[in-house]
């Protein structure tokens, strides 16, 4: 098995290194690592809903970077800070995924940096 690691010695919040790849590629199958909604190395405000967005988005550029689509989303983890936006997060998540609903988990986490919202995924796409 070939593993193909995408983004590693990226940064994240306050300019520092992260000691992990954004994504990693093993015989089809794409891991990508949680993404937060990070823009420069600061996150952007907004609330819930811009929050979402900018995670969701930075998750699906890694995607293609990779060449993959939404399309090949196999199941998708989401952290929320706060259990009350979950009806928010929702609503925005239809937006992406609506047309090709992956399979999801959605638990409350304190996060590890001041942000709302974290997803991760899991895609597969026959090499």
């Amino acid at each position: 098995m070939t593993l193909k690691r995408y983004g590693t010695g990226e940064t994240g919040a306050g300019k520092q290194g992260l000691p992990f790849a954004r994504a990693v590629e093993a015989d089809g199958w794409l891991y990508v690592s949680g993404q937060v909604a990070m823009h420069d190395g600061e996150i952007v405000g907004g609330g819930i809903v811009a929050e979402s967005r900018r995670a969701i988005e930075n998750m699906i550029a890694i995607l293609h970077e990779a060449e993959y689509g939404v399309e090949d989303i196999v199941r998708i983890g989401v952290w929320l800070d706060d259990p009350r936006d979950f009806w928010s997060f929702n609503g925005v998540f239809r937006e992406y995924f609506g047309a090709h609903p992956p399979a999801r988990a959605c638990v409350q986490s304190r996060m590890m940096v001041d942000c709302k919202v974290e997803v991760d995924c899991v895609a597969y796409k026959r090499k």
